[in-house]
This record gives C-alpha cells, structure tokens and sequence, in this order.
C-alpha cells in the first residue's frame, strides 16, 4: 500500500508534515489549496478513516498511524476553531 506525506501550514504559519498510509489524501486535498479549519478537519477525518479501513481490509486490523495523525490534527485544530477565519493550507505531498 502506497504511504505518502503531505505538508500543511496552520493559521499560525506553523507548518507540519502529516502522515497517510494511502493516497487517498490526494482526492481530499490539493497542493497549495487553502481549507476553513471546519473543512479541512472534517477531509481529514474521511481522509485518513478511508486510508486507515484499506488498511484494515488489507491487514485485518486499523492503521494506529493514521488514527494518531488524525488526533494530533483534531486536537491542533481545536486551537482555531473560535477564528471564523482561520484557514489550513496544503502545502505540498510527499510520495
């Protein structure tokens, strides 16, 4: 199963390099494409719940990975949920 990364820059500037096990987060996003917090956590939760079930469909079991990353995002999130004008930018991917 083809892994990737993809970077994204919060509202703050701060940027971070996320983790899929699939390149499902190619349908969800795109590069240099700015997303409402609201938007982009929710894409990320159908993103990496889709690439976590191929790979329990695969292995027989969920990917903690891709659960983990998509914690770590929810919870870094939160901070902007509050700024109506808060936007995620997708940087770039990583094959």
């Amino acid at each position: 199963m083809p892994e990737m990364r993809f970077v994204i820059a919060w509202p703050d500037g701060r940027e971070e390099t996320c983790y899929s096990p699939s390149l499902i987060i190619r349908d969800f996003f795109a590069e240099g494409e700015a997303y409402p917090i609201r938007d982009f956590l929710d894409r990320s939760r159908k993103a990496l719940t889709i690439a976590s079930d191929r790979v329990e469909a695969k292995y027989g079991y969920p990917c903690s990975l891709a659960r983990n990353q998509l914690a770590r995002l929810e919870a870094a999130g939160a901070l902007f949920l509050d700024d109506a004008d808060a936007r995620v930018r997708c940087q770039n991917f990583i094959l």
